[in-house]
């Protein structure tokens, strides 16, 4: 009799136990369930939704601030064929939450105003958060939010640029990451300050041999070890715009 009632007690603690623990489970868990802001696939996957796929063959260029990581608000400008100029709209929550038609006026895209190729498109704002977040750990430079632009470079290539800033806004640095093979293309504030222009380019003039002085020397190291590690990132982050959008 004794054994059984001691079985029972055990059985008791046991089952408060697991409680305890299921309970701690679900605790941990709850942030999951949090809504995060949408992402710039997501943002453009709104606007095939009001406007038409056909629409994102117009997209001229997207941008977003104060990225925690990702921004509360997306503003995409569209190319608009009928009469020459550009649409601006805003887009809150994966929902269009205004449009306005902005007629000739000067957009952040290539110098022609390019239109991006969606259909070239690998690398989400989560990911180039996540690639230009390791390149500013390799630079050690700590920054609290991001923003974002993605538009075309001069060769007609789409490319994020993400500028990284501080608590009070301070930018810390920007970078620039090829929105297609994931590359990082060059950064700004960055590496002691120097771009990739000012390391390659200081050469020994009078001697002719392109020495390069050691601080610059380990500079042009830590950027192309960044570069490379930016590379693995971006394996692991890769997402495909077309997959995306025809999942719908």
């Amino acid at each position: 009799m004794h054994s059984k009632r001691w079985t029972l007690v055990e059985t008791a603690v046991q089952f408060c136990a697991m409680w305890r623990a299921l309970v701690g489970l679900l605790l941990l868990a709850a942030p999951v369930w949090a809504q995060e802001n949408a992402t710039a696939y997501e943002a453009l996957r709104a606007v095939g939704s009001e406007f038409g796929r056909d629409a994102l063959h117009q997209i001229v260029s997207i941008t977003g601030a104060e990225g925690d990581p990702q921004p509360a608000k997306w503003r995409v400008i569209l190319e608009d064929p009928q009469d020459g100029g550009v649409r601006e709209l805003q887009v809150v929550d994966g929902k269009i939450d205004s449009d306005e038609e902005e007629g000739d006026r000067d957009v952040a895209g290539s110098s022609e105003s390019a239109t991006i190729d969606v259909s070239g498109l690998n690398l989400d704002s989560s990911g180039a958060y996540a690639v230009a977040s390791h390149t500013a750990e390799a630079a050690h430079a700590n920054f609290l939010t991001a923003d974002y632009t993605l538009r075309t470079d001069d060769r007609g290539e789409p490319m994020w640029i993400v500028t990284l800033r501080t608590r009070s806004s301070h930018p810390v640095g920007t970078i620039y990451i090829n929105a297609t093979d994931g590359n990082v293309r060059r950064t700004e504030g960055m590496f002691s300050g120097a771009t990739m222009e000012d390391v390659e380019g200081d050469y020994d003039q009078e001697g002719g041999r392109g020495v390069i002085p050691s601080t610059k020397r380990k500079i042009k190291h830590a950027f192309h070890r960044a570069q490379d590690e930016a590379r693995g990132m971006f394996d692991r982050v890769k997402r495909s715009f077309l997959d995306f959008i025809n999942r719908e």
